[in-house]
């Protein structure tokens, strides 16, 4: 963990303020796509990522009241970043650890057109490895909300020598 934020622990409410602090600060490609930690509990966390058009596959021969599909890149971005941090809400120290992706497998289940809001679930969490599986939801164009793509992530836990 950063020495900032290690220094000022005290000075966050909760879990979900010091995530949002770290990706704000310490995390310049998920600021600049303005990822925003939304809901944080005991192996769950749910994470949003607005609409940009700087997202978005950008088609030049769309109608002009046509809004672009978001590129799949972002929706598996947020489902390695959030499934990833969800492992740390079981964890005694959730900052005395560093976590690497070993596998990530995400399915596309349609276009993405809104804003994606991420929730991960810990499937396990042991000694070196922890498993999680997200699901990603965006707004269709008829307004209804759904699933536009899943993903599990396995990721290697590395905790400090004690």
């Amino acid at each position: 963990m950063s020495d900032d934020i290690r220094a000022n622990l005290e000075a966050f409410d909760d879990l979900e303020e010091l995530l949002q602090y770290f990706i704000d600060n310490h995390q310049e490609f998920l600021s600049w796509i303005g990822t925003t930690v939304e809901n944080v509990g005991d192996g769950t966390m749910s994470m949003s990522i607005p609409y940009d058009e700087k997202l978005s596959n950008a088609r030049p021969t769309a109608p002009e009241d046509h809004r672009n599909d978001l590129h799949g890149g972002i929706a598996a971005t947020l489902i390695d970043t959030v499934g990833g941090l969800v492992l740390r809400t079981e964890m005694d120290d959730p900052f005395d650890v560093r976590i690497a992706t070993i596998n990530l497998n995400v399915n596309y289940l349609r276009p993405a057109t809104d804003d994606l809001v991420a929730t991960a679930d810990v499937v396990r969490v042991g000694r070196s490895v922890g498993v999680t599986e997200i699901t990603v939801e965006s707004t269709a164009p008829n307004g209804e909300t759904k699933e536009v793509a899943t993903g599990q992530g396995a990721y290697r836990i590395f905790r400090s020598q004690q």
